[in-house]
């Protein structure tokens, strides 16, 4: 009769060992017994990047990268960039569940009472040079908010995470919209809270010199959508390094700015402006042959940028929906010249056996730097438009982590391959 086992023998000793297997797994503890003799530490498991290792049992996204599927507590992606509002999801993520209308009303009157942030926030933000990166600004902010609510350490109080998490998801447009008009040289817009999260954050970035200026609905439509898309995607970088930092019982300011500056690398939060970068060095869509000729060349230096996933080995869904609000966009704005060469280029290559067989498709950013630099954003700040959303995930997988009595403070084992056991030389006899 079949068990949920997995049955190892150890060839160094000739021992048998049952482990058992629960949801596809088998506890990296369970490997500690096998050993070689009494001296011995006990088997470890060796997964450089965490390739294939869950760190967490989490209840709110699915990923099924092979099928290219990505659902926020089962509801599919597609539906709700459709349907809902950022908001509605951030509530969803955050409770389980959409929630019905007074719900939605009253969880929006909590995030519009915590958009302003404290004075004193400008004072820190005008510490920063002229030409301060965006994201610094914005990691070293959310970080310093902790001084402002000490009572964010008491973590293991449900009431106290609940208005961190609220505070936080209201307050980053704030700091993102700051950051962006320090770069400027701008003065600082204060939200206006008779209008929508989205709309809100456009208007305190955009505003010049017009008091009841206002986004076009399209473009607010679009930035909605790209907020969904971006709110939480399992166990990605950022969201294991707030989920490791939270480990130690760190307030969710310091976690959630330990997820920005995972962000900030390049090859995380930074791959949309590579796409950008690689279309302008194409040029022109007669150059794309060429190009792809060089990609598949072993001994050159071209990468097909906002191709592949580590997760997805199909068409990332998000791509999808955001290469129809393409279309949208480009309507309002003028349509972005690389776009031709964009969907020429995704054409050619889905063509192409080379990438089909390594099963290279268009993930998210292969488009959405497009719409950012048609709503006219400079390519440094593209990065804290995905902060903004991405920090309703955060929160979320926080709090998970928090309530969760499998989870300890986050510290992984080492393989020792240095030098061992060697006497201190003087230095007048060091050769």
């Amino acid at each position: 009769m079949a068990k949920d086992s997995l049955t190892v023998t150890d060839n160094r000793t000739g021992k048998t060992y049952e482990l058992a297997i629960d949801n596809g797994c088998i506890r990296a503890m369970d490997l500690r017994q096998i050993k070689s003799g009494a001296e011995d530490f006990g088997l470890m498991a060796y997964d450089p990047a965490f390739l294939n290792t869950a760190n967490c049992k989490s209840a709110i996204t699915f990923i099924d990268g092979d099928k290219g599927i990505l659902e926020y507590r089962g509801y599919p992606i597609e539906q709700l960039a459709e349907h809902s509002t950022h908001l509605e999801v951030a509530y969803l993520l955050m409770n389980g569940e959409l929630p019905n209308k007074s719900q939605l009303e009253e969880f929006t009157a909590s995030i519009t009472t915590h958009t302003y942030v404290h004075e004193n926030i400008k004072g820190f933000m005008d510490g920063f040079r002229y030409d301060a990166h965006p994201m610094s600004m914005l990691a070293s902010t959310v970080a310093a908010l902790s001084s402002f609510y000490p009572e964010a350490k008491n973590v293991r109080s449900k009431e106290v995470r609940r208005r961190q998490m609220i505070r936080l998801i209201a307050k980053m447009p704030t700091i993102a919209a700051f950051g962006y008009r320090h770069s400027q040289g701008l003065p600082y817009i204060y939200p206006n809270n008779d209008l929508g999260y989205v709309e809100n954050f456009l208007t305190m970035v955009k505003s010049i010199g017009k008091q009841n200026w206002r986004s076009h609905p399209a473009l607010v439509k679009a930035l909605e959508i790209l907020f969904i898309l971006h709110a939480d995607h399992e166990q990605n970088c950022s969201t294991t390094a707030t989920r490791v930092v939270g480990s130690s019982e760190a307030d969710p300011y310091s976690a959630v700015a330990a997820g920005i500056t995972a962000l900030y690398g390049p090859l995380h939060g930074g791959a949309n402006e590579a796409v950008l970068r690689m279309l302008r060095e194409i040029g022109d869509k007669k150059n794309i042959p060429e190009f792809i000729k060089k990609v598949k060349d072993k001994d050159g230096d071209k990468k097909l940028m906002g191709f592949g996933h580590r997760v997805y080995k199909n068409y990332d869904p998000r791509a999808k929906v955001i290469k129809k609000a393409c279309d949208e966009v480009f309507e309002v704005t003028g349509k972005n010249p690389l776009l031709d060469i964009a969907v020429e280029l995704e054409r050619i290559a889905l063509q192409d056996d080379y990438f089909v067989q390594r099963k290279l498709y268009p993930n998210v950013d292969f488009y959405s730097g497009l719409i950012y630099e048609a709503m006219g954003f400079p390519v440094d700040f593209f990065t804290n438009l995905f902060a903004i959303p991405r920090t309703v995930g955060w929160v979320c997988q926080f709090e998970e982590m928090i309530s969760d009595n499998d989870q300890k403070i986050a510290r992984p084992r080492q393989i020792f391959t240095g030098q061992r056991k060697r006497d201190y030389v003087a230095i007048e006899k060091r050769g």
